[in-house]
């Protein structure tokens, strides 16, 4: 446990960091202000995330280092939720939910609630699956962490490994020794180093390259993080297929074994460097409105306009974002109608011949006939239509990626301009924002079956001798098949398109929602700052005063 003074001087920061959020209307440091609050109320275990892109081999790390094949490993990516390993006496699993339910499971039916095969995109609603095993009990105090692979656009759930971040405690990066330190990776080292200070790189299947060839990737990796970070990080090896145990053994010893060990020191390093991240954000909004203040005799609408230019226009920067998602959801229909085009003259031909062999078993008057025709292929479409829409939707989303590289530029770019702008006027340099947005999956549609006769012929079946009129309805029946595929392929893209186009829509209002709470933090910065110089100078030093001596200078 941290110590009662240690706690108590954690406590008064945040407590001037959320006086001063209260004092000048910010909003945007909500979340780590919740994190860092937890933290030192709880004092919980020291989670070690392994975080990495999909199929970095995190599980198969994570199943070798207990002992095990306790979590779902494949050759597509499997973990869909966040999974945390403790140590406890007894094994046992239990599933939290998004509603607060908390279930007991047995750890056979773990990869039931933990994999994607058979939990696609979260369907069971998982917040997270908490995991105890006695083998684990040389790391009590630690619990280890595996995550979901980043480089997916998709957050099915909060609880995805991005908008996890600010929980992590220790860091562990996996990357595959297939392919080479990527962008994707320094900008995830780059988030993690606001959180934690205890951050190391896991090379895994280590057994693809030479001896050799690992020291010139090790001596790359260590090149790329000096010239793009300015930062030295601790390289492991890994891999589970050959010297296993030596590489096991290296990071047992230097790093959980030590971390376990200095489990209390280690916390409050790193709930220390969590708060020191958030006074300094804090510090940052506090710069703004005290160089404000002191310009109390200037014009406060021309510094708002020197400092928000056009950008404080909210109504335009709404036009914009409505621009830019419109640009891609006219094209998603067509898109989407050009992919399923592909599958219908196939889908037609194997349905005829289903059709064709299994109508020849049938007995009964044309009004029989009928309904079982309609069984059979509402049976049948909606089985080929939905394995189509399961298996190959993930290539219906282009426009809805394209709209989210969109946004997420809008947003670089409008904070680039809007910090440029704050330094010009005011000669401050503002901390980045944590802007993420999430792009939530579009449900997959129901398949609707239409009218087989234009006019209801088989209310008249007593009309019709079937073995004289047997053959003619038996070649419409076959003639049919051609336009439900067509209509019901159609009404898939329909569907598809309305939740695509919603989800874009609903990624313009996250965009939306970023910049208007920021120029409603800066409008309060500015416009209310007139007279409170003394207690925004005040505020600052309870800050310095609360991040103590000992605090290190920066993140």
């Amino acid at each position: 446990m941290c110590d009662q003074a240690f706690q108590a001087q954690s406590r008064k920061a945040l407590d001037v960091v959320v006086a001063s959020c209260r004092l000048l209307k910010i909003t945007s440091l909500k979340r780590q202000i919740e994190v860092c609050q937890d933290l030192v109320e709880r004092t919980p275990l020291i989670d070690v995330a392994i975080l990495g892109q999909f199929k970095a081999g995190k599980s198969s790390f994570l199943n070798s280092l207990i002992g095990r094949r306790l979590l779902p490993v494949g050759v597509i990516p499997v973990t869909t939720v966040i999974t945390r390993l403790s140590y406890g006496p007894v094994e046992r699993a239990v599933v939290s939910t998004f509603e607060g339910e908390r279930t007991e499971i047995p750890i056979e039916r773990l990869d039931e609630y933990t994999s994607e095969a058979k939990n696609p995109g979260n369907a069971k609603n998982v917040a997270v699956v908490d995991i105890e095993i006695p083998s684990l009990e040389e790391y009590a105090g630690l619990r280890l962490v595996d995550t979901p692979g980043l480089g997916s656009v998709f957050k099915y759930h909060m609880e995805t490994s991005e908008n996890w971040l600010p929980e992590v405690g220790a860091a562990i990066l996996a990357i595959s020794a297939d392919r080479p330190l990527s962008e994707h990776d320094l900008a995830l080292l780059r988030d993690l180093l606001r959180y934690t200070p205890r951050i190391v790189l896991l090379l895994t299947k280590a057994d693809l390259l030479t001896p050799h060839q690992r020291e010139e990737v090790v001596a790359f990796f260590r090149d790329t993080l000096e010239r793009e970070l300015k930062r030295d990080f601790p390289i492991f090896l890994y891999s589970d297929r050959v010297d296993q145990e030596s590489f096991k053994r290296r990071l047992e010893t230097e790093l959980f074994l030590k971390l376990a060990a200095n489990r209390d020191g280690e916390f409050g390093r790193i709930l220390q460097y969590k708060i020191h991240s958030l006074t300094e954000s804090c510090r940052s909004y506090l710069d703004i409105a005290l160089k404000s203040s002191l310009q109390a005799d200037q014009d406060r609408q021309a510094l708002k306009q020197q400092i928000l230019g056009e950008m404080g226009n909210l109504t335009t920067i709404q036009e914009e974002l409505i621009t830019l998602a419109r640009a891609q959801a006219i094209h998603t229909r067509t898109n989407i109608d050009k992919y399923l085009e592909r599958f219908r003259p196939d889908l037609t031909k194997r349905l005829t011949a289903a059709l064709k062999e299994d109508m020849a078993s049938w007995q009964g008057n044309l009004w029989q006939l009928t309904r079982r025709y309609g069984e059979w292929l509402r049976e049948n479409l909606i089985t080929e239509i939905n394995t189509i829409s399961a298996r190959e939707h993930k290539h219906f989303f282009g426009t809805l990626i394209k709209a989210h590289a969109s946004m997420e530029r809008y947003l670089e770019s409008f904070r680039a301009l809007l910090g440029a702008n704050i330094e010009r006027v005011l000669g401050i340099k503002m901390v980045p924002a944590e802007w993420k947005i999430e792009v939530n999956e579009p449900s997959r549609p129901d398949i609707l079956i239409t009218r087989i006769f234009d006019f209801h012929f088989d209310l008249l079946w007593f009309l019709f001798p079937m073995f004289i009129f047997r053959p003619f309805f038996e070649r419409h029946f076959l003639n049919l098949i051609q336009r439900q595929v067509v209509v019901n392929l159609s009404r898939l893209s329909a569907q598809w398109e309305m939740g695509i186009n919603r989800a874009i829509e609903d990624l313009r209002k996250q965009a939306t929602g970023y910049i208007r709470d920021e120029l409603a933090t800066l409008d309060a910065l500015i416009s209310q700052s007139r007279g409170q110089t003394e207690a925004i100078r005040a505020l600052l030093k309870d800050l310095e005063e609360a991040r103590g001596d000992g605090t290190r200078k920066g993140p």
